[in-house]
């Protein structure tokens, strides 16, 4: 989320659960390389909220508007489109870790591997869908909301680069 402060100064505020330090790293990683600075980490129940002050954040995320998100368009700007396109497994990564999972599908006398990506968004969804389609993963839209990953050859490519949430 991006707040606007005094003197045109933007707070990029991501909130994370506690359980997983590596995405928490990720996450300031990611920040520190694009915005050069550091990042704040405020803890909440169960989480820790990131935080960085840049009067650039605005620059790096143009969608960033009033209400809710799956109630507006959500459309990359031709640099970001260009960024999804050279590195689809960064942002495959990015979406599950933020609206996805994986788990094991059981289905009367067999189970199998599924990766779930869920969100209100239909933009979203279709950067989702976008992203595995570039890279081989075949996607099924499970439901309104839903978009699962279940054929063994798609669930192996996306464990190799995404692995566990840690």
């Amino acid at each position: 989320m991006l707040t606007a402060g005094p003197r045109n100064v933007w707070r990029l505020r991501i909130v994370l659960d506690a359980k997983y330090p590596g995405i928490i790293a990720r996450a300031k990683g990611a920040i520190a390389e694009v915005a050069v600075r550091s990042t704040g980490e405020a803890p909440r129940a169960g989480a820790v909220e990131l935080y960085s002050n840049w009067k650039h954040w605005i620059c790096a995320f143009p969608q960033h508007g009033f209400g809710r998100k799956h109630l507006r368009q959500i459309a990359l700007a031709g640099w970001q489109s260009e960024l999804v396109a050279a590195y689809p497994e960064e942002i495959l990564t990015g979406l599950i870790h933020s609206d996805g999972c994986r788990f094991i599908n059981t289905v009367k006398t067999y189970s199998y591997p599924t990766c779930a990506f869920s969100n209100r968004s239909p933009d979203i969804r279709s950067l989702f869908i976008d992203a595995c389609s570039r890279i081989g993963v075949a996607t099924r839209e499970n439901s309104r909301y839903d978009v699962y990953v279940a054929r063994r050859d798609s669930v192996a490519l996306l464990d190799r680069f995404i692995g566990p949430k840690a």
